[in-house]
């Protein structure tokens, strides 16, 4: 995975681990520009591909509404990206940052300064979470303008039944975008402690998505019964529960708790397996 290595002014001793510093160093790297750019990208290349197609779609279906005013575009762009395209974006930003240090032979370096090892380690995983939840964000707010200029403002009609007006869909909006933020926590976590135990970024980065690609294949075997809910991101799609006219939260719950869970866990491993590991690069 190619990134830009830091410069000499992103290493000098004790500002490497601040939050400013890591900040400036995840804008610096060009892995973080063209994921922006891809995902800003996406929306408009949805709407061409609806205009250059000339499929009829299934009636009712949500790719029949999408361009049946903003708001169902931008639900259908996020519905499309949350399966994939989000948690790559998860997995590299919070995956990718340690191992690049490694791969650059700078990580050494860096814990020279006098400030605890867990300290670098929370100031690369604050910026990862917070680089994915900023993410999340603009792809869904861009989506909404994007549908704006090119649909029109007509509300939400749910493909199971159901309008939603703007006053209602907005703030249902925004806490799509929260539980996908925090469904996407466990990707980020462990990609993270996969980057605790690698030089390679490609490594930590490729891991969690393997990981959750088999998790996804898993989750699709009745077999397994009530076993699939302990499955990372088995109510990934609870989101869609928040577009009903009447909320169901019992999926959205159970996600939620479940992300934490995991994510508390593998951060935790993370840190303890730094604090024992032999920093040789």
């Amino acid at each position: 995975m190619t990134t830009t290595p830091p410069t000499s002014a992103d290493t000098l001793p004790g500002r490497p681990l601040s939050l400013r510093a890591e900040l400036g160093r995840q804008l610096s790297r060009r892995r973080t520009t063209w994921s922006f750019v891809l995902l800003l990208a996406l929306p408009l290349l949805i709407v061409a591909a609806f205009a250059l197609g000339d499929g009829e779609p299934s009636q009712g279906s949500l790719v029949d509404l999408a361009t049946s005013g903003a708001a169902n575009f931008a639900i259908f762009t996020t519905a499309v990206s949350s399966s994939f395209l989000l948690i790559v974006l998860a997995a590299l930003f919070v995956g990718d940052s340690l191992p690049s240090e490694a791969s650059w032979s700078t990580l050494r370096y860096l814990l020279l300064a006098p400030v605890p090892r867990a300290r670098l380690l929370w100031s690369k995983l604050v910026i990862g979470l917070a680089s994915t939840a900023v993410a999340v964000v603009a792809l869904i707010g861009w989506s909404l303008l994007v549908g704006l200029v090119f649909y029109g403002t007509e509300g939400f009609s749910n493909p199971t039944g159901g309008t939603l007006d703007w006053a209602t869909f907005a703030p249902r909006l925004a806490l799509v975008a929260a539980y996908l933020v925090v469904t996407l926590l466990p990707v980020g976590a462990l990609a993270f402690a996969l980057g605790v135990r690698t030089d390679a970024p490609l490594a930590a980065v490729g891991g969690a998505v393997m990981v959750t690609i088999v998790s996804a294949i898993l989750d699709q075997i009745d077999n397994l019964g009530s076993l699939r809910n302990a499955l990372p991101l088995h109510d990934a799609s609870a989101w869609f529960d928040l577009l009903r006219p009447v909320v169901v939260w019992d999926d959205l719950v159970q996600g939620a708790l479940w992300s934490v869970l995991y994510t508390l866990v593998l951060v935790s491993l993370a840190f303890w397996m730094f604090r024992r590991k032999d920093v040789l690069s």
